[in-house]
């Protein structure tokens, strides 16, 4: 089985503000819409309010934007990237304790007062966030009700997420805590086609590549997922769920909370 590294996406439309050098998604009707969703649960005036200080860049696959013990120097709100954090363990080993997509930010220890990272934070599908500069950002919740309360809300749910994931890698079989990582992949994607190597998905899901490739053909024999060329396809999302099972109940409920 070889599951490449490449996305298949729906094509999605990008058009400028008039903030010069600014990128902003449009809906159709010419009305602006963030596509990063901690942003966009914002009051429209208070967010106009943060566009000056918001800078449009591309994060590349792969991409490392932070590391432990390092001092934050912007804050991520990602559009349709997709973003991992992993507890590194040591020089070779690290564990995928999260992932952060379009519902939420990476840097949330500033608005706990911190400046330094505890996580690696790594590019898992390539594409637009928008960023800020840590200073801005921390006068920004210090000031701004609105962006203070969803930081914390989605803090909230980070931590939540963190220590679901420790409870599923001990307790759950391989094959319900990868329908779980796909299931909460197309939660931050936005669409049921990705895909992921052997290699990577063992090293988030903390198993060996024969554990992966035993429980992906388990859910393409019940046609709950599919394989081909390196891409994965979800066929049945309720199915999916099934086999996850309670590993996912929660993740599903908090999303609706966003």
């Amino acid at each position: 089985m070889n599951l490449g590294f490449s996305v298949c996406r729906l094509p999605m439309l990008l058009q400028a503000d008039h903030t010069p050098g600014l990128l902003m998604f449009m809906k159709a009707d010419g009305k602006i819409l963030a596509n990063n969703q901690l942003l966009a649960a914002l009051p429209r005036t208070e967010y106009q309010r943060l566009l000056p200080h918001l800078e449009p860049v591309t994060l590349a696959l792969g991409e490392v934007i932070s590391e432990p013990g390092t001092a934050i120097k912007y804050v991520y709100f990602p559009c349709d990237a997709v973003l991992s954090l992993l507890t590194v363990v040591d020089q070779t080993r690290a564990l995928e304790v999260a992932l952060v997509g379009r519902e939420g930010m990476i840097g949330v220890a500033v608005a706990l007062g911190a400046g330094f990272t505890s996580k690696r934070a790594t590019v898992l599908f390539a594409g637009v966030a928008m960023r800020m500069r840590v200073a801005q950002f921390r006068r920004e919740v210090r000031d701004d009700l609105s962006l203070r309360r969803e930081v914390l809300f989605y803090t909230h749910l980070l931590m939540a997420q963190i220590a679901h994931t420790a409870a599923c890698n001990r307790f759950l079989p391989i094959e319900a805590r990868l329908a779980h990582r796909l299931l909460i992949t197309r939660d931050r994607m936005g669409s049921n086609y990705f895909s992921f190597t052997q290699e990577s998905l063992g090293q988030m899901l903390g198993v060996r590549r024969v554990g992966i490739t035993t429980a992906a053909h388990a859910l393409k024999l019940r046609r709950l997922i599919d394989y081909s060329r390196g891409h994965i396809a979800i066929l049945d999302g309720r199915g999916l769920e099934a086999v996850a099972g309670s590993s996912y109940a929660p993740v599903k409920v908090a999303r609706r909370k966003l």
